[in-house]
């Protein structure tokens, strides 16, 4: 499992950067992929995630939103809500991933990235999300 942390970190980067410069490129990928990924399997999943989030994104943001009381997903922190981007992403599309696991990721990595509310403010986000589709009240 360290091969997904990894991923997952090496992910919200990639997102991080295209989310400030405004560029979702597939170059933006291919550099980092080049640079800092180095099993097969984290590439897999890797790009899995990248792909899916950015083809998902505005329904990515919508939920986030939803479930952050009072935060635009524009006011909240670059590093936040990309790793919520991520998040949400593998609690709707990655159906091997349980979404506590997700979260649980999630709020490693936002203390690892974020700042010191980072870890609070994602997991309240995300178990108010995972509540609301484990009573299929989402989507």
């Amino acid at each position: 499992m360290r091969n997904r942390r990894k991923a997952r970190e090496l992910a919200m980067q990639v997102l991080f950067y295209m989310d400030m410069t405004h560029n979702y490129s597939e170059e933006v990928v291919k550099l980092f992929c080049g640079n800092f990924v180095t099993s097969k399997s984290s590439l897999s999943f890797f790009l899995e995630l990248i792909n899916g989030v950015i083809k998902a994104l505005p329904e990515i943001d919508s939920v986030i939103e939803r479930f952050s009381s009072n935060w635009k997903i524009s006011r909240m922190s670059i590093v936040d809500r990309n790793i919520m981007r991520l998040a949400v992403y593998e609690m709707l599309f990655c159906d091997d991933i349980p979404s506590k696991v997700s979260i649980n990721e999630a709020v490693d990595i936002g203390k690892k990235f974020g700042t010191e509310e980072s870890g609070g403010f994602i997991n309240g986000i995300l178990d108010s999300i995972r509540i609301s589709l484990e009573e299929e009240k989402i989507i």
